[in-house]
């Protein structure tokens, strides 16, 4: 039998990390979803030229029972 997934995605922008998208608080993001079973599967930057257009969509994968 095929294992089965199910997936989670996130929008991050400045303000979801408190206007500026550190390391630290990406790292804070992916731990707290990996202590929960997800795992990291994409992180992919979107957005214009400056930074307060910066995006960054994080995609989550976990087994379903």
């Amino acid at each position: 039998m095929a294992a089965r997934y199910e997936y989670k995605a996130l929008e991050l922008r400045e303000k979801y990390a408190g206007r500026r998208l550190s390391g630290d608080k990406l790292e804070k993001v992916l731990n707290e979803h990996a202590a929960q079973g997800w795992q990291l599967k994409f992180l992919t930057r979107a957005g214009g030229s400056g930074l307060n257009n910066l995006r960054i969509f994080v995609t989550f994968e976990r087994p379903v029972d």
